[in-house]
């Protein structure tokens, strides 16, 4: 696959999800394995004011290389002026996002309200390819709903206007995140058009990586699978290449990448900012371990890195003795 100046083979990317993609995030799932990366997406109009927050979430790094910045909008002229904004950053690639279900962007053909206006859908894509030297990409949904699925003529449109890639998230606007996603659209896309389709949606384990590509596509893109597990870039190579599952990472193995994280959170965002938004990722990294209630518990009131870190290094000290206890088939309590 090949986009721009960078080529991959059966890459696997991390798709941009708001308020989780950010910098922080998208170097733990890169330095796990992650062959492309991608900014959560960023308001054209937020980019074109230079409002800080907006410009801050597209800051990006070397060691992320390739990745994307995404982008999304509703006017052709606040597009090609973002793209503009955009290319000064200097990512490999820029994203259009065209498949963000949440009302409140659809209400402004923004997202997956492109769904409804394809003319306006084009006009979008163009102004993004005409604005930069920088390949355009996009990423969209089926359709609206059930009853309009236009994909196949989407991605003839976008090729035709310059993209150079599509990722589908294999579900409609109306589905949002339920319901199943219909992978058998990547093999009909994949005969309509001949830049590389990257697919995505209902991808968490990495024999869901396998099946995906096994439909012809030329990538998978990982979104809520990566939060719950950024191991699964790392576990998904090693069985595509030896048909093996790798061993679950162990409880110190999760601790370590969960401070690893939160400090690269702190560093990003300062250390209350950095420890306050990080919250969300605890679920992910504690998920099933034994006794994290009342971790967790904790977790969500502290403030600073050495709260944190001292608390879920004694979680793990109580834990680790306890496995060596069972192995001595002592009694734990």
């Amino acid at each position: 696959m090949k986009i721009g100046s960078f080529e991959l083979q059966q890459p696997l990317a991390l798709a941009p999800m708001e308020d989780v993609t950010e910098m922080p995030f998208r170097l733990i799932c890169k330095r796990l394995g992650a062959d492309v990366v991608v900014t959560e997406f960023t308001a054209s109009e937020a980019l074109i004011r230079e409002v800080p927050k907006a410009l801050h979430k597209i800051e990006i790094c070397d060691e992320e290389r390739p990745v994307g910045i995404q982008i999304f909008g509703g006017r052709p002229e606040a597009m090609e002026g973002a793209a503009q904004v955009v290319e000064k950053f200097q990512p490999d690639f820029i994203d259009i996002n065209c498949g963000c279900w949440v009302k409140n962007h659809v209400a402004r053909n923004e997202g997956a309200g492109l769904l409804r206006d394809l003319a306006l859908f084009e006009q979008i894509v163009k102004a993004a390819v005409k604005a930069t030297k920088l390949p355009v990409t996009v990423k969209t949904r089926l359709g609206w709903d059930d009853q309009s699925i236009v994909i196949v003529d989407v991605a003839k449109m976008i090729e035709q206007a310059g993209a150079q890639a599509l990722t589908l998230h294999c579900r409609t606007r109306a589905q949002a995140h339920h319901g199943f996603a219909d992978w058998a659209w990547l093999k009909k896309i994949k005969k309509a058009i001949s830049i590389p389709v990257i697919g995505n949606g209902d991808v968490t384990t990495v024999e869901d990586v396998k099946a995906m590509l096994d439909t012809g596509c030329d990538g998978v893109m990982i979104g809520r699978g990566a939060i719950i597990n950024p191991w699964i870039f790392k576990q998904s190579k090693h069985y595509l290449k030896t048909g093996q599952l790798l061993a679950k990472p162990t409880i110190e193995e999760r601790i370590q990448l969960c401070l690893e994280h939160l400090k690269l959170s702190v560093k990003y965002n300062g250390e209350y900012n950095g420890v306050v938004t990080f919250r969300k990722h605890y679920a992910g990294y504690l998920k099933g371990l034994a006794n994290v209630s009342s971790v967790r518990s904790d977790l969500m009131q502290y403030t600073q890195l050495e709260q944190v870190e001292t608390r879920l290094r004694k979680y793990l000290d109580e834990s680790m003795s306890d496995v060596s206890l069972r192995a001595k088939g002592e009694a734990i309590f």
